[in-house]
């Protein structure tokens, strides 16, 4: 099961990311042109926002399945010192739980606003906020934190 949940977890991380992209394109491109915000506007931050939770819920399975978390619980003195357990049992959880607030927010306040033009500025602020700590938080390949696949296979 955790294996399983794991490639979930991947796979998802990439519609998260597609939809965050070009829900922020769109309210970029209705902020600056004066666009009307449109029902596909409110959908995209909607549905954005609802597959974020998901991912989100499936990284909490994640969390508290992890090998590498329980191991960094169990015994934070010596594990300290191991990046990867750090990243996954501190970095990773705190900030992408702290995306979705900020992205949960955005959204909620979004949908609040009176005129167009407020909804695509407060959907914009907030849904970059939340990327640019998504972008922080996810494991890349290249990160000196914790390195892993850009694509994970069962």
């Amino acid at each position: 099961m955790y294996s399983t949940i794991l490639v979930l977890h991947s796979i998802i991380r990439w519609l998260v990311l597609t939809f965050l992209l070009y829900s922020i394109y769109r309210v970029y491109i209705g902020y600056t042109y004066k666009k009307n915000y449109s029902k596909t506007d409110n959908s995209f931050r909607h549905w954005t926002a609802t597959i974020a939770h998901i991912q989100l819920m499936l990284g909490m399975i994640l969390y508290f399945q992890s090998p590498v978390v329980k191991s960094f619980w169990s015994n934070t003195k010596t594990s300290i010192l191991n990046f990867d357990a750090v990243f996954y049992g501190l970095i990773h959880m705190a900030l992408m739980f702290i995306a979705i607030i900020v992205l949960t927010i955005g959204s909620a306040l979004a949908k609040r606003k009176l005129t167009d033009k407020e909804k695509f500025k407060t959907t914009l602020v907030w849904f970059c906020v939340a990327l640019f700590i998504i972008l922080i938080a996810i494991p890349w390949p290249f990160s000196p934190l914790a390195s892993r696949p850009i694509y994970r296979v069962f």
